[in-house]
C-alpha cells in the first residue's frame, strides 16, 4: 500500500498542491486537509505515515512569518503532532512550514516549557523578499529525507523571512556536529556558498538552508523541492537534468514505507 501523507492546510497556504504532486510522483497518496475541517471532524492522524506543513503564507503572515500556523498546531492539535514526531514518521515543513515549526519549539528540536528558543528564521539580510533559483548541497546521513543523497538539488526559493539564526554562535557548530543540518546553500558544484549572496540567498548562518532533529525523522528547510519535480520546470534543465528535488521526496516515502 501506498503511504498516506497528511498535507496541512492553513489560510494563506499556496503551494500545497505542488507538494501533493510531488509526493504522489514518489509513491504516496497526498491527502490535503484545512486545519478548520481537523478540528470539525477530529480526523484521526494515526491513519497517516507522512506529515508535511507545505509553503505559503498562512494567516498573511500576521505576528511574523509561522507564528499563527505554530499556535494552531500548539493549540489545537499538539498531541497529533507529538504523536507523529515521537513515532518516528516523516515529517516535512517547507518555507512557512519550516517556520511554523521553528516557531512551535518543534526544530531544531524540542523546546522545554519556558526556554527561549534556539534559532529562528528572521528577515532577509538582503531586507527584501528573495524569488530566484538556488542550489542545496544535502550535508546529513541522519536525516531521513536526505539520508544517501549526494547530488546537489536544484530548486527556487521565495521568501522574506528565511534568514536562519541561533541563540548562540556555538550553537550553528553543535548543529553540524550533530548532524542535524540536513541541506546547505551552496555552488552549482556543491561547494558550501560560504555566505556570499546570491548563492546564500537570505544571509543564513553557515548557509543553513534545512536542519532535522536530532531523531532524524523531521526536515524543515525554507527552498521549494517540490518546484523542481519535472524536467520542464528547471530553467537549467538542459545543462544540469538530474538535479531534480524529487529524490528528497522518495527518501521520505521510502522511509515512510518500511515504518
Amino acid at each position: 500500500m501506498k503511504p498516506k501523507a497528511l498535507i496541512l492546510f492553513a489560510p494563506g497556504t499556496n503551494r500545497d498542491r505542488d507538494v501533493a504532486v510531488a509526493l504522489e510522483l514518489a509513491g504516496a497518496e497526498p491527502v490535503v486537509l484545512p486545519l478548520k475541517q481537523l478540528r470539525e471532524e477530529e480526523v484521526d492522524w494515526a491513519a497517516f505515515q507522512i506529515l508535511v506543513i507545505p509553503g505559503g503564507f498562512s494567516y498573511a503572515d500576521a505576528l511574523g512569518a509561522g507564528k499563527l500556523f505554530a499556535f494552531d498546531l500548539l493549540h489545537y492539535f499538539d498531541d497529533q503532532v507529538q504523536s507523529f514526531v515521537a513515532a518516528g514518521k516523516p515529517v516535512i515543513g517547507i518555507c512557512n512550514g519550516f517556520q511554523t515549526l521553528v516557531k512551535a519549539g518543534i526544530l531544531p528540536e524540542p523546546r522545554s516549557d519556558g526556554a527561549p528558543p534556539a534559532a529562528t528564521l528572521t528577515f532577509n539580510a538582503s531586507n527584501h523578499f528573495e524569488c530566484r533559483w538556488v542550489s542545496l548541497q544535502p550535508s546529513s546521513q541522519r536525516c531521513i529525507w536526505t539520508r544517501g543523497l549526494t547530488r546537489a538539488i536544484d530548486c527556487p526559493v521565495a521568501h522574506g523571512e528565511g534568514n536562519f539564526q541561533v541563540s548562540e554562535p556555538a550553537a550553528a557548530r553543535s548543529l553540524f556536529a550533530a548532524a542535524q543540518v540536513a541541506l546547505v546553500y551552496a555552488h552549482p558544484d556543491g561547494r558550501p556558498a560560504q555566505g556570499q549572496y546570491p548563492l546564500n540567498p537570505n544571509g543564513s548562518v553557515l548557509d543553513v538552508a534545512g536542519v532535522c532533529n536530532p531523531a532524524g525523522n523531521v526536515l524543515g528547510l525554507m527552498p521549494h523541492p517540490e518546484n523542481n519535480v519535472f524536467p520542464f520546470q528547471s530553467p537549467d534543465r538542459a545543462r544540469r537534468p538530474d538535479h531534480s528535488g524529487l529524490p528528497l521526496f522518495a527518501n521520505g516515502v521510502r522511509y515512510a514505507g518500511a515504518c
